[in-house]
């Protein structure tokens, strides 16, 4: 079973993100992970803090000779600003992010102990494990990409930075929706036999747990609750030589929680960032008086680098599906099974 777990906090010393289940064999090329980890990093909207951090990811363990070994792999990330011992306290939620249900959940008298660990620096980490996980997809020909759909109810890509500076200016914030793609899938990822062996739950589940993502669609989406059945299935037909397609793909190649041959397509909404340049009210959690919630630094759009982290868990879960589908505990090992079940198909 391929797992990951992450640690640190926004201003800690590091976050550490470690994979435990990938296959021994795979070669992993460290720039690739740095490249994903800067691509994170860009985007129209991006706050003061993508300029300080430098994002270069270590492999503390699980290679050898940039092999894997089938051990668990950690990866650290640095934070050059890691001052988290001498922040001040932070005694005012902010309305959208999880400072109040998270003091009050924890027990705690400062929302910094909160918000240091629900900030999306986090994502960081995750950005690495779906990097490694994108070169074990690459060893099946299958590629994991996406494109910016729509920010603040902009589709245009001038009028989308038109919106953001405008958003800056204001010192507000602004969300916007992506789609996830991911091509040369093979039929049968994911199960339809139980609630959480179904691809679509696991996708969702993982798109979801992005801070900021507060809707998720696969293929057509909710456009499937205004058309009649005949106008939105996607009828099927079989060529010699090519086997089961389609000609349209409205279900985002996804039938009964499991791939039907045809690119995985998934859009996403992101909220706009819930720290505000002009601050929203809110109540003071020390005295219970009102006061205007806290500012940290924050970015006036982020939809971009959602973008990228939605890229990372995609690829965790589709290569999750490949080893639970292929098995094998060595790349040569799932690479024959993989072979072998493409013949029968």
């Amino acid at each position: 079973m391929l797992r990951f777990l992450t640690a640190g906090e926004s201003h800690g010393k590091a976050l550490v993100a470690i994979l435990e289940g990938m296959v021994s064999g795979l070669r992993l090329d460290k720039k690739r992970i740095d490249l994903e980890l800067a691509r994170r990093k860009q985007g129209a909207g991006r706050g003061g803090r993508m300029k300080i951090e430098d994002d270069k990811a270590e492999i503390l363990s699980g290679i050898k000779g940039n092999v894997t070994l089938g051990s668990p792999i950690a990866i650290l990330i640095e934070n050059k600003d890691h001052k988290i011992e001498g922040l001040p306290a932070v005694y005012s939620p902010r309305p959208g992010h999880a400072d109040l249900a998270g003091v009050i959940k924890y027990g705690f008298s400062d929302i910094r102990n909160v918000l240091e660990r629900a900030s999306a620096r986090e994502t960081a980490a995750r950005t690495a494990v779906g990097a490694v996980c994108k070169m074990f997809l690459d060893e099946f020909k299958v590629k994991v990409k996406s494109s910016i759909f729509e920010i603040g109810g902009e589709t245009e890509p001038v009028k989308m930075k038109k919106k953001i500076k405008e958003a800056e200016a204001n010192k507000d914030t602004l969300g916007g929706i992506f789609e996830v793609r991911a091509s040369g899938l093979p039929i049968g990822l994911g199960s339809y036999v139980h609630y959480d062996r179904r691809l679509d739950y696991r996708l969702a589940g993982s798109l979801m747990s992005i801070p900021a993502i507060k809707e998720v669609e696969i293929g057509l989406g909710v456009g499937f609750a205004c058309k009649f059945g005949s106008e939105v299935h996607d009828a099927i037909f079989y060529e010699k030589g090519k086997g089961y397609f389609r000609k349209t793909n409205n279900a985002g190649g996804l039938e009964g929680g499991v791939t039907n041959g045809e690119p995985l397509i998934i859009r996403a909404c992101m909220k706009p960032i819930s720290t505000l340049g002009n601050p929203l009210a809110s109540v003071n959690i020390t005295t219970k008086k009102p006061a205007k919630a806290a500012v940290e630094r924050y970015d006036t759009c982020a939809v971009e680098s959602a973008a990228v982290i939605a890229e990372g868990v995609v690829a965790f879960e589709l290569a999750g599906a490949f080893l639970e589908k292929f098995g094998g505990d060595s790349l040569k090992e799932t690479e024959g099974n993989y072979k072998n079940y493409l013949k029968k198909i």
